[in-house]
């Protein structure tokens, strides 16, 4: 099977990620796809179901001992298709492929099954394990419970990079802010106490903070962290005083920062509004991510950098990217993780496509690096 027929029939398996689109079919029907792919290929096939109907799928191309391995890491869930025609309809048109997910990140997913299936012949010492999961584009379920059971000597984690490679990015940290006021008709100032209103002061600190983040550069590929207001909820009708009010935060972190850190701002936030505000504020983080960064002098990363510029015969380039990856996971286990993947366009877009001369070419610098690294 070649790649273009592959990443056809991985397209054309809706795999929406339910904790995204409620209702959504999730993983289970493109993970018995790729579970049968795999078997026909003679990998080792291991089902990992984190939750009901939300499996990651893992096959490993045995070696014959001695050897390092190398795990081969992408995606199978997908955003949602709002706007879209025919999301799952795969279609070509010169060297791209379109339809929901053949950038973020099929295209990458496709590349990892038809390099370890080459691994399978090159008569390696060590393992290629490739890891197709479920859940990244909401709480990557899927890569933290596969990495309870399985290891590697090094990582690839294959979102879409244009053949370039990236060794850092972002973390994130998700904050909810409760401010606890009185309700009371709106005709009685004197008994109501607004739970939005007092939010106020709370905003205005956060604008200072991000400020004050942004003006001060702490890494040299991904600048500074950030902070902004994401979502804010209160209120009951019109003519009363809001009891409750809720604000969700997200900080965005680079490489140095920490969950500590990040939370003594923000209690430094409310204890500075404390005096001025009438309600009750109280603060709790709801999801942490740390950041990622991988040394340079990884032999993983020189294995890569030399097949890439051996295959395209010029220098990638090296960078920091700023979306949250699943290689933080892969990077926190213990094992030195780069991101590398073939391009294409549209990610969470309505118009979405994969570059197939990429994909390709990505097949065959990944194949190598698994005989360089797994020999």
């Amino acid at each position: 099977m070649d790649h273009v027929q592959l990443l056809s029939e991985l397209v054309a398996i809706n795999s929406i990620n339910p904790d995204l689109v409620p209702g959504a079919p999730g993983e289970s029907e493109i993970a018995r796809y790729v579970a049968g792919w795999m078997k026909r290929a003679r990998m080792e096939v291991t089902l990992v179901e984190t939750a009901p109907g939300r499996p990651s799928v893992v096959g490993v191309v045995r070696g014959s001992g001695g050897g390092k391995s190398l795990m081969l890491n992408a995606h199978m869930d997908t955003v949602g298709v709002a706007g879209m025609e025919n999301p799952h309809s795969p279609r070509v048109e010169g060297n791209r492929l379109y339809g929901r997910g053949a950038y973020d990140m099929k295209g990458s997913l496709c590349a990892c099954l038809l390099a370890a299936d080459r691994a399978r012949d090159m008569k390696l010492r060590g393992d290629v394990i490739v890891t197709a999961v479920c859940d990244e584009e909401f709480a990557s379920i899927g890569t933290a419970s596969v990495l309870e059971r399985f290891k590697a000597d090094a990582a690839i984690v294959t979102e879409p990079t244009a053949l370039d490679i990236c060794v850092a990015h972002k973390g994130f940290i998700w904050f909810e802010v409760e401010s606890r006021g009185v309700a009371a008709h709106g005709s009685k100032p004197e008994i109501g106490v607004d739970a939005i209103a007092n939010i106020g002061p709370v905003l205005a600190g956060l604008q200072a903070l991000d400020r004050r983040l942004r003006s001060e550069p702490r890494h040299a590929l991904l600048g500074s962290g950030s902070i902004h207001a994401s979502l804010i909820n209160g209120g009951q009708e019109l003519s009363t005083y809001p009891a409750h009010c809720s604000l969700s935060i997200e900080r965005r972190t680079v490489p140095g920062e920490t969950l500590q850190e990040a939370e003594d701002q923000m209690r430094a936030i409310l204890e500075a509004t404390a005096e001025q505000n009438e309600a009750k504020l109280s603060l709790r983080a709801t999801l942490s991510r740390e950041p990622f960064e991988v040394k340079q002098n990884e032999p993983i990363v020189g294995l890569l950098r030399s097949r890439v510029a051996a295959h395209r015969g010029a220098e990638p380039r090296i960078y920091g990217d700023t979306p949250w990856m699943d290689s933080a996971l892969t990077s926190a286990a213990g094992i030195p993780t780069v991101v590398f993947g073939p391009g294409g366009g549209g990610a969470h877009a309505v118009v979405e496509w994969s570059n197939l001369d990429e994909v390709e070419a990505a097949i065959h610098i990944l194949s190598a690096v698994a005989a360089d690294f797994c020999a």
